[in-house]
């Protein structure tokens, strides 16, 4: 390619340029925000609550960007492995996973180090100027029209061979496509009425090495927080700690400091530990998530060549599973392979779509089935979906007591493994064995 265009610049859209700049004479990255000293932009402000980078997208990240685990942490990450990091379930602590490696770094920190990165590679450029259309001909896209902040006389239009779309859950491409004669492609959605808020804490010794500690309900609340609260807490840079605390419907968090506190100390121990020994830094950020969305192209009959789609622009899951930053790094990993196959750009990109839909399903299917499990989401509901749900109950609880069985269980958790990795009938009979023996 002579030159591919990336319509944004925060986490999936760095990934993406990265993989371009090894296909393409030129990568223009169009990212209109403002990021501040924080690391975070002014339109942006999910980027202040607590990420996690799961252990397939921290094998992405050292994939694309060699040695950068060792970078974060000179900077003041933390890297945790085995009893570092703690998984609990109603409560109790889960049997170790084996090979459990986890990052502990806000967004912003992380984020600031792939921008870094993606801008001194040669053929990386990244504009400040906002997209404001595609330039489509011959059934195929190609240009970008853009918009310079504040100043009309910078309007600009790039050529490219290839158009990313990294523009986020709310991206303007279906209306551009709609206004030049094309659909936009089919939605997917799901109401979670999710809502979390994060705090910051200053750090110490009180929990020793751990740097990530996660707690979520399981069959035996029903999905509702009668055991103990929902919630996380890692070790970030800076000599901090990063807690996030999650609800659904009524039962969302909100800003006030006091209330943040008391369900702090309704949940496990580490969580309880900070709240009762670590002094808070700043303001409860709240934030709300009302449905998961995926955007399906495979559906279409027709699309435009020379596009393709990444990151919440494609697919945008509860975001209480983790799985966003990941995602974003395999969608990149697919449009990798994509382009090892040098496909003609005047076509339609379906194979990137199919390989890049197989990891949005892994995740779609993981995520709503869990929210199917909440008293107040109504669906759609799969086929099988009481069975389904009798038997992920079920492995959930197995997973509390077996080592073995949660170091499956957590691979299809953090995207290593399928979901059709825990069908197999050695394993099921693995689990049922331990409940049996319970």
């Amino acid at each position: 390619m002579r030159r591919a265009i990336v319509m944004g610049g925060s986490y999936a859209g760095l990934f993406a340029a990265r993989v371009l700049s090894a296909y393409a004479d030129e990568v223009v990255v169009l990212e209109p925000d403002v990021i501040g000293s924080d690391g975070v932009g002014r339109r942006t402000p999910q980027r202040h609550q607590l990420h996690a980078l799961l252990s397939m997208g921290h094998t992405q990240l050292e994939r694309w960007f060699p040695g950068i685990t060792d970078e974060l942490v000179k900077d003041g990450a933390l890297l945790g492995e085995g009893a570092d990091v703690q998984f609990y379930l109603d409560g109790r602590l889960k049997a170790q996973a084996d090979g459990t490696r986890m990052l502990g770094a806000t967004r912003p920190f992380l984020e600031s180090r792939l921008r870094r990165r993606v801008a001194a590679l040669e053929n990386v450029r990244i504009s400040g100027a906002r997209a404001a259309d595609i330039v489509l001909r011959e059934g195929r896209v190609v240009g970008v029209t853009t918009e310079a902040p504040g100043d009309a006389s910078g309007d600009e239009t790039f050529d490219a061979d290839l158009v990313v779309d990294a523009m986020g859950r709310n991206s303007p491409l279906g209306d551009w496509l709609v206004r030049h004669g094309w659909e936009g492609a089919p939605v997917d959605s799901m109401r979670i009425d999710l809502g979390y808020a994060t705090a910051l804490f200053r750090r110490g010794d009180e929990l020793g090495s751990t740097v990530i500690a996660h707690s979520s309900p399981g069959p035996a609340s029903d999905y509702l927080p009668t055991v103990t609260e929902p919630g996380a807490l890692a070790a970030v840079e800076g000599d901090r700690w990063s807690v996030v605390l999650a609800g659904y419907a009524d039962h969302r968090p909100g800003p006030d400091r006091e209330e943040f506190l008391r369900r702090m100390r309704r949940c496990v121990d580490p969580v309880r530990t900070v709240a009762d020994a670590c002094e808070m830094i700043g303001e409860v950020r709240p934030y709300r998530f009302v449905e998961s969305r995926r955007r399906v192209h495979s559906r279409l009959d027709r699309f435009p060549g020379g596009l393709v789609v990444v990151g919440d622009a494609l697919a945008s899951v509860n975001p209480v599973y983790g799985q966003g930053l990941t995602l974003a790094s395999l969608e990149a990993n697919a449009l990798g392979a994509y382009l090892r196959a040098t496909p003609s750009l005047r076509e339609p990109a379906w194979d990137y779509f199919r390989l890049a839909e197989t990891v949005v399903d892994a995740a779609w299917q993981l995520s709503t089935a869990a929210d199917l499990a909440q008293p107040h989401v109504t669906g759609p509901y799969p086929r099988g979906y009481r069975v389904q749900k009798w038997v992920a109950d079920r492995l959930t609880e197995a997973s509390v007591f077996d080592s073995a069985v949660n170091t499956r269980y957590m691979g299809v958790v953090n995207m290593e493994l399928p979901p059709k990795a825990l069908t197999d009938i050695r394993f099921l009979a693995k689990a049922a064995r331990v409940l049996i023996g319970r």
